[in-house]
Parts: structure tokens; C-alpha cells; sequence
């Protein structure tokens, strides 16, 4: 780990990208401000910024503006990666560091909890420390479930996954496992138990006030893969039993019974999410012994699984959901009415988020956004009225004009209704466009109305970009996600590919001038695609794309049972006939392949296989690999060198003018 506590903020000097990036891509390409954090008191804020690169550094600020900011930690972003930090007291800030690194041959992704005072003092490492008897290497380092350990301040609930010790040699090896939850002083590091570690455990949630209440376990099966279901246990106030709550089943991607997620201390209420009819809705239950389930809220149409919480103790004040845009109700009366007032102080950013608040909510972090505004962070001080801007989310957009999403639906091959979002060029009056299909990843996943920097970027460059919700999303129930975006890739690309048919037949796009780029799955849509309908789009731009669906089984074999994977991929003749790199010869337009060589969602060996492919069959391909870096690729100058090849890669294939530097 290369993290360093200091005083100073490093100057970082790195080498000038071969091409001369646009100023656009830059803009557009730079990372946005990572997390923000106010302390208990509501005296200070803890900023987790982005360096140049893939640096960050958290930075401590006082509420009032009375002191300049002292960088506290920094990370290079090379070997390490800060993404998130919040407070265990006034004085201590705990952080989250993630990690990729070679363990016993293989490549794996871990974290691990970091400390440090406010004024930079008492670096120390919060997660348990296993000893060189330990049978393995433990990946994650523990999360924090409640800031309040009540056991005096600096301590915190946080869960730990147990390894048992080697007994060779040994007469008092330790032959705990499974997942406990211990009370961790973040300044001494002493550690007391909570919860004895289960081998079938996986979470723990508290009533933010200290007090474990629910715990979720999963059964193996004799294979020694994780069942296929969750059961639920309760506590009622002031006992140490155990009592059944609930069970959730699930079959391959669709689950079905209560989820619990958060639980009222004062109404001794656990909040959670299940499917009636096809379509989830947030219910409660009683736990006092009672078990009386109710209805909190539902909506027509859509899922709602979203609760709002707030604050240190994640006090569950409302509920949110998407249509065509976002929407939330309060159930706190004090703040339903400050989101009144506060659509209407801030009218052009009506997507609001509560980010954190001080311990007895007099102080509010929040961030306000929309479609044509990556966002600000604003602090709210109740007692005062005022709202103070913290920060931009995104300094370097603030002098670009961006474009405004929206909100349509075209039909489907068989006449469904596609929802989607539209993005075009400011200014444009939407005909004869150059124009990009964009598929979402996931596939367990949607987009939804907002700010989306890979959209922008394009829009500003002059294209028109439309981001279909395919069969396959989530967000609008079991028979719309169907069997998922691979076992039934057929409904989903055959949505894809109509979205861009109906960009042509509108009149938005030319022809001869339609790209797709995607992402993750949405880079593996955008291969596919092209399987479908050779000639539908003149050019494909995929990051990180999955290219072979056996391929990518062999990969995640090790985490699922056989069921699960053929639930969610299908069988042999699936993986053949939905795999691009199966099908490279029907390929006609030029393809263009980002991926980052320590991906650990899809490995860069699926981009290799792509290309290679390809190229074996004379089509013309490009794959830039990116060093170091995952999934994400989070590096400003590797988002924005990214950007700046995608655009002019495009201009190429679909023969338009170069761009405006």
C-alpha cells in the first residue's frame, strides 16, 4: 500500500500524451470530486478530491471558510485507490482504500479501512490484521455498519470476516470463520467482539444507534457454492435471540420475498424491499414480536427499492423511484417542506442527494444536479437557513454549455415501447445527425435522466445521442428484466438495434453517420450488435466489453453454483450464438476496443480475444490497453486520451470534419 498521511500536497508531474488532447475531452474526461463528509459537530468537512491522473487526496475544511484546506491523506492512485471517507469523531476521519494486487497467483481486488486525525496526526490501519497462520488471505476489509460504537468516541461497529489459523504446530489455533461484527476503537485499534463470526453470515444491520438487530445469512449447498436463498433474523429491543424474519429466494437474476435494508429505532421497524406482482414496493416490519407487515409505498409501473436515509444513525426519512425521471417522497414533515423550499432555491437542479449531516441534523451535505449540471455540494445549516456551496462536482465543465436530456420511447420490432433518453448537439435542430447509439452496462441495470459525461461529451462534439432502457433493465419489474441481458440477448440487442433504426427514421441521424459505443455489457451489446445486423451501424466503440459469454461462465464459475449461471447465461448454444468473438467474420464496420489490463469485472483477456479474432479475418480493429488500471479506468488523463480517440476515431469511420479543438 503507497498511501501516505501528510501535511503537503504533492506536486505530481507526468508525461504529455502522445496526440494533443482536445480541450473538450479534457473538460469532460476529468474526474469528478469523490466524496464529501461533515464531521459530528458540524465544524469541518472532509473533501476526497481527485489529483491529476489517478491520484486522489482527502482534504479537511473548515465549515466556516476560517482556514485554508489541509491535505490529510494522499494516494497516487498507482497501486492504491481512496473512495470514500467519514468521520468517527470530531478529530479522526476513517477512509476506504481499494487495492489490486497478486495473491497466491492470482490478481484480486481488496480493501482495507485507513485512519487519520484531522490536523494529519495517527495514521494507522482500522482492519483486523490476520496472523501468518490465517488459511488465506481475507479481500475485504471489513465495513463500518453503525458510527455509533457506544462505547466513547473514535469507535465504530464494523464487520470482519474471520479466517481460521493452521493447527500444525499450533495448540490454540484460532478456528473462527465466517462473518462476525467486532466494536473498533479507529485511534487505540482495541477491538471487542459483538457478534461471534457465522460461517453462513453475510451482513449485519444495526438501528444506527449501536445495536445489531438484523443478521442475513446463506446457506451453501453441498457443492459448497451460496444457496439460493437469504433468510432473514430479527432481535427484538433488548435480547440477544435470534428469531426468523423472513426469506428471499432467488432464481438466477430475480429475487422474491422481503429484503431488509434498514432499521427505526424509534419505531422499532425494520424498512425493505419486495416483489408483488412483478413490481417492488417498500414495506416494514414489526419487530417486536408481532411481525405486522405493511405497505409503506408503491408505485404503478416501476420498482420502488430506494430508501432515503440520513445522517450518521442512516435514519430512514423517505422513499425515491424513477420514470422517466427520478422522484421521491419525504416522510419526515420538517423535511418534506426544505425539499420544497429548497426545488424552489435551486430550480435548475432539481435531482438532490442527502450526502451526510451532523449528528443532530442541524447541518446538511447535500448535492444538487441535473441534466445539463454535474452537480454541487452545498451545506445546509437549519438553524441559520443559509446554503453555502461547498464545491463544483466538476470544476472543469463550468464554462461548457451542455445539452439537455430527453425523456422518449420508440417502439420495438414487435411494438413495445422502448424507454429512453435522448441527448443532442446544443443548438441542433435534431436532423441528419451524425448519431450514437449508447447501451447501458449491467445488464442489471438502467440509465436515467441526468448528467452523464460520456453522453455529453459526444453531444458536444456534435453527435446525438439516444440511451435505450432494452428489456433486460432493471427499474421496471420481473417480466421487463426477463431472463437477463445474456440468457435472452436476443430482446435486448434486438431493442438496441431498433433504437437505432428509429433514429433513422426520424430523421435524427443519417444512414451513413450511425456509431454505437458501449461500456461493459453495453460494450458487449455494442459488439453484438453487429452480429445481428452487420450494416446497421458504420462504426463500434466498446470499453471493457465481455466479447465471449462461455468465456467470461469459465471467469465467474469459482462464485456461482451451475444453476445460477445457466439462469443467468444460458446454455452451450446461448454462449455460440451470443458471443461476438464467435462471429468475427460477419463484422463490416471498423471496431475500436478500450480496455484497462487489471480489470476485474471482465478481464482484458475478452478484448485480447476481440481483436485477435478480428484480425484473423481481416476487419479492421483497434485495442488500446490501458496499464493499471480496472474496470473504471479512473484516470483523468486515461478518460480523457480515451475521449479524444473515440471522438476521432468516429469522425474517421462515419467521414465528418474534424472537431473544434
Amino acid at each position: 500500500m503507497q498511501l501516505k498521511f501528510l501535511n503537503y500536497l504533492p506536486l505530481v508531474a507526468l508525461a504529455a500524451p502522445a496526440h494533443a488532447q482536445s480541450d473538450a475531452a479534457k473538460a469532460f474526461g476529468s474526474r469528478p470530486i469523490i466524496d464529501v463528509s461533515i464531521s459530528p459537530d458540524g465544524k469541518s468537512l472532509a473533501l476526497v478530491e481527485p489529483l491529476v491522473g489517478r491520484g486522489s487526496v482527502v482534504s479537511v475544511v473548515r465549515a466556516d471558510g476560517s482556514a485554508e484546506p489541509k491535505p490529510v491523506l494522499v494516494s497516487d492512485g498507482k497501486e492504491d485507490r481512496l473512495f470514500g471517507c467519514a468521520w468517527s469523531s470530531n478529530a479522526r476521519i476513517v477512509c476506504n482504500a481499494y487495492m489490486i494486487s497478486l495473491i497466491y497467483g492470482e490478481r484480486h481486488g481488496w480493501t482495507r479501512m485507513l485512519a487519520v486525525d484531522a490536523d494529519g496526526g495517527e495514521p494507522k490501519i482500522v482492519s483486523a490484521r490476520g496472523s501468518s497462520d490465517q488459511l488465506g488471505f481475507v479481500l475485504a476489509g471489513g465495513d463500518i455498519i453503525d458510527w455509533l460504537g457506544k462505547d466513547g468516541e473514535d469507535t465504530v461497529l464494523m464487520d470482519r470476516y474471520y479466517l481460521p489459523e493452521t493447527t500444525t504446530g499450533k495448540l490454540n489455533a484460532d478456528q473462527r470463520k465466517g462473518l462476525g461484527v467486532e466494536r473498533v476503537n479507529t485511534h487505540s485499534l482495541v477491538r471487542t467482539a459483538v457478534e461471534p463470526p457465522r460461517g453462513n453470515a453475510v451482513n449485519y444491520i444495526t438501528d444506527g444507534h449501536g445495536n445489531v438487530r438484523i443478521m442475513v445469512t446463506r446457506p451453501t449447498t453441498n457443492m459448497g457454492y451460496g444457496g439460493h436463498r437469504y433468510d432473514y433474523f430479527y432481535r427484538k429491543k433488548d435480547s440477544r435471540e435470534w428469531l426468523p424474519l423472513s426469506t428471499q429466494s432467488v432464481s438466477g437474476i430475480v429475487a422474491s420475498g422481503f429484503q431488509a435494508a434498514s432499521v427505526d429505532p424509534a419505531l422499532d421497524v425494520v424498512y425493505g424491499s419486495e416483489a408483488v406482482n412483478g413490481r417492488e414496493g417498500i414495506y416494514r416490519i414489526n419487530l417486536d414480536g408481532s411481525m405486522k407487515k405493511e405497505l409503506v409505498f408503491e408505485q404503478p409501473g416501476v420498482d420502488v427499492d430506494d430508501l432515503i436515509r440520513i445522517g450518521r444513525h442512516r435514519r430512514v426519512v423517505g422513499v425515491s423511484w424513477v420514470t422517466d425521471r427520478r422522484h421521491s417522497v419525504m416522510f419526515d414533515p420538517e423535511l418534506k417542506k426544505f425539499a420544497a423550499a429548497l426545488a424552489k432555491a435551486l430550480p435548475d437542479a432539481p435531482l438532490v442527494t442527502f450526502v451526510d449531516s451532523s449528528e443532530d441534523e442541524s447541518k446538511l451535505v447535500l448535492l444538487a444536479t441535473s441534466d445539463v449540471d454535474p452537480g454541487k455540494y452545498y451545506l445546509f445549516d437549519k438553524q441559520t437557513r443559509q446554503l453555502a456551496e461547498i464545491a463544483p462536482m466538476q470544476a472543469a465543465l463550468g464554462s461548457y454549455k451542455l445539452s439537455p436530456v430527453r425523456s422518449i420511447s420508440f417502439p420495438a420490432s414487435d411494438g413495445t415501447a422502448i424507454p429512453a433518453y435522448l441527448t443532442l448537439p446544443p443548438g441542433s435542430d435534431g436532423k441528419g445527425l451524425p448519431a450514437i447509439v449508447m447501451p447501458h452496462g449491467g445488464p442489471w441495470a438502467r440509465d436515467e435522466w441526468g448528467f452523464d459525461w460520456l453522453a455529453q461529451f459526444f453531444a458536444h462534439q456534435g453527435y446525438a445521442v439516444l440511451q435505450p432502457n432494452f428489456r433486460g433493465s432493471t427499474g421496471f419489474g420481473t417480466e421487463w428484466l426477463g431472463g437477463s441481458g445474456f440468457k435472452s440477448w436476443q430482446q435486448s440487442i434486438g431493442d438496441i438495434n431498433d433504437a437505432g433504426k428509429w433514429l433513422i427514421g426520424q430523421g435524427i441521424a443519417a444512414p451513413s453517420r450511425l456509431a454505437i459505443v458501449g461500456w461493459s455489457y453495453g460494450g458487449y451489446a455494442a459488439l453484438q450488435s453487429a452480429v445481428v445486423d452487420p450494416q446497421l451501424f458504420k462504426a463500434i466503440v466498446a470499453i471493457a466489453p465481455v466479447t465471449d459469454l462461455g468465456d467470461l461462465q469459465a471467469e465467474w464459475k469459482s462464485d456461482l453454483s451451475p444453476s445460477t449461471l445457466e439462469a443467468m447465461f444460458g446454455d452451450l448454444s446461448v454462449a455460440q450464438a451470443g458471443s461476438p468473438a464467435r462471429h468475427a467474420d460477419v463484422f463490416a464496420a471498423p471496431v475500436l476496443l478500450f480496455h484497462g489490463d487489471l480489470d476485474q469485472n471482465v478481464s482484458v483477456s475478452e478484448s485480447r480475444l476481440m481483436a485477435s479474432r478480428l484480425r484473423g479475418k481481416g476487419k479492421s480493429v483497434e485495442l488500446v490497453e490501458y496499464k493499471g488500471l480496472d474496470h473504471q479506468l479512473v484516470d483523468g488523463q486515461v478518460r480523457s486520451q480515451m475521449l479524444d480517440r473515440a471522438d476521432r476515431f468516429l469522425r474517421d469511420a462515419l467521414h465528418l470534419s474534424p472537431a473544434n479543438p
